[in-house]
């Protein structure tokens, strides 16, 4: 389990970035696959998400994750849903104490965001799809909507994929250059006609973009550490039939 200094600092709040260790999952998902939509044992990911509520201070029925579909749809949450219920969307914000909102990942940025003067907090899945078409500034104005103001939000960027195994081909950058010539800084040549993209960089530049006062990031790479986490684009290289997906989560405590 990962943390970022300056959340760890803020009383009433709790948030983790688990790593894919300390769960009771075997093979590929080994071990804290916290992933509902992976072919996984059921009752292997419920306990693994069992312990990741625990380890952030909510009930399991208190942990909330989304049917992630790479879009820039947020819900509010305003008490927890009924079990097996997951809207489609890739961000979650609330100012409901003990529910702990998480985003699962598995090469794209998990993003956790807080404004404690609010009392708001905000959990976003960030892949390249999300982030071009604005799942961080549609968070940060869903949280606006609770009362959070975004000078006063704090965001941290937990484990991805680093540009050194982000390989990309020629086509790939047109869309990010046609939203913004300066957006060309987030590539470099690799080998061949391929490139590296930094999703890293360039998530953090939406939420600059979106008003965030302070991103803090992790300096991982899920791709390349396969000890620590799980990764899509590694799994595709190994010819795996499955993947785990890693569960990030923030809660606001009584």
């Amino acid at each position: 389990m990962l943390t970022i200094g300056r959340f760890n600092a803020i009383a009433g709040l709790r948030h983790a970035f688990f790593t894919r260790e300390g769960g009771v999952s075997e093979g590929i998902y080994a071990s804290l696959n916290c992933g509902l939509g992976s072919r996984d044992k059921p009752e292997h990911v419920f306990e693994n998400r069992r312990r990741a509520a625990m380890a952030v201070g909510v009930e399991p029925h208190n942990l909330l994750t989304c049917y992630q579909a790479h879009t820039a749809d947020v819900v509010t949450v305003e008490e927890a849903w009924p079990e097996g219920y997951r809207p489609r969307a890739d961000a979650l914000v609330t100012k409901t104490p003990g529910v702990a909102i998480g985003v699962l990942t598995a090469d794209c940025a998990p993003v956790l965001l807080a404004d404690m003067h609010a009392g708001v907090i905000g959990a976003a899945h960030a892949g390249w799809k999300g982030a071009l078409s604005g799942i961080l500034s549609a968070t940060v104005k869903a949280m606006a909507q609770l009362g959070a103001r975004p000078g006063q939000i704090d965001a941290a960027i937990g484990p991805c994929i680093a540009q050194r195994s982000y390989e990309v081909g020629p086509e790939f950058p047109a869309p990010f250059i046609a939203q913004a010539e300066s957006n060309q800084s987030f590539f470099r040549a690799g080998e061949k006609d391929r490139l590296l993209f930094d999703l890293k960089g360039y998530v953090a530049r939406r939420l600059v973009e979106a008003g965030v006062r302070v991103v803090e990031l992790l300096p991982c790479d899920t791709c390349a550490e396969e000890d620590r986490f799980f990764s899509y684009r590694r799994s595709r290289h190994l010819g795996e039939p499955d993947y785990g997906r890693g569960l990030s989560a923030i809660a606001l405590v009584r």
